[in-house]
């Protein structure tokens, strides 16, 4: 493992489109052991779409897994949900708490 990947774990982000989209999306990637914890928490988000500035409220996804999943995680996503291209992004966790990292070992491994 390298420096920037020195956990083997990550944070997925995903924007959904609605509470009920998110929770849907959370149940099954902690049912299917793909992820440890997701928090879900509402966003106003701001971006570019077909050459238009759109603004919508959304539901952000903090999704704790380990990055050899990620793969399966994001494919599993895919197949659910609603966006044509939705935000599907992984960023390792460089470092944390040595309990945490252990919880997060007990469950995805």
């Amino acid at each position: 493992m390298d420096a920037l990947n020195s956990t083997g774990y990550s944070v997925v982000l995903v924007t959904a489109a609605s509470q009920a989209e998110a929770t849907a999306i959370a149940t099954m990637l902690i049912e299917e052991k793909l992820a440890a914890c997701v928090n879900v928490f509402p966003v106003q988000s701001i971006y570019q779409w077909q050459g238009r500035i759109q603004q919508e409220s959304e539901f952000q996804l903090i999704i704790k897994t380990n990055l050899a999943k990620f793969s399966e995680l994001s494919s599993r996503i895919q197949e659910i949900h609603s966006y044509e291209v939705p935000e599907i992004i992984a960023l390792p966790i460089v470092s944390g708490s040595e309990s945490y990292l252990a919880w997060l070992s007990d469950i995805l491994n």
